[in-house]
């Protein structure tokens, strides 16, 4: 068993100070996850990958009596949770009261004015939703990939699949998803 999973373990039975341990020894890789995804992201974006890493950190330690079976569900979780604030930080931004997403537009600029990045998002977001329903692992590769950031390898770890099936249902995946958002 991993340092992980037994800090896991430890804190899910109450031990405060294994909680803490458990940042401590994770902090790292999920900050690296947290920036690969924020790399993504549109310019100007304020959320920073320490806060995406502490906002998904609340969500995963909270009291809400979540248990992990190991290091793995333990990532993927995170990837999922870190996957819901940026799809909340979207949805927000797009309310009336912000803006409805509203893109400014100077009057001497023409032609085709791109999607703003939380259209984009929330397309992504609501396809994978739909492929998840039909096929739940291809949809958990793009959950890890996409917005854990995670590579084929890692992604290959965490799901206790070969690479090649990682790779295989990361191809479909997009094509679906591609396919997906095309037709909306």
């Amino acid at each position: 068993m991993s340092d992980a999973t037994v800090m896991l373990a430890a804190a899910e039975a109450g031990d405060p100070e294994a909680a803490q341990r458990l940042l401590v020894l994770v902090y790292e890789e999920l900050r690296r996850l947290a920036a690969a995804k924020m790399a993504n992201e549109a310019p100007g974006q304020t959320l920073q990958p320490t806060a995406l890493v502490h906002e998904a950190w609340l969500r995963l330690m909270g009291g809400d009596g979540r248990k992990f079976e190991n290091r793995a569900h333990f990532f993927s979780a995170a990837a999922e949770a870190m996957r819901r604030i940026l799809i909340d930080r979207a949805r927000r931004r797009q309310t009336q009261r912000q803006g409805g997403g509203q893109i400014r537009v100077e009057l001497d600029e023409s032609g085709f004015v791109a999607p703003a990045e939380e259209d984009q998002l929330l397309a992504v977001d609501e396809a994978l939703e739909r492929l998840a329903r039909d096929y739940p692992a291809q949809a958990e590769v793009v959950k890890l990939r996409y917005f854990g950031g995670l590579t084929n390898e890692e992604a290959a770890q965490v799901l206790g699949v070969s690479v090649s099936t990682v790779k295989n249902y990361w191809a479909f995946s997009r094509a679906w998803l591609f396919d997906a958002i095309r037709s909306e």
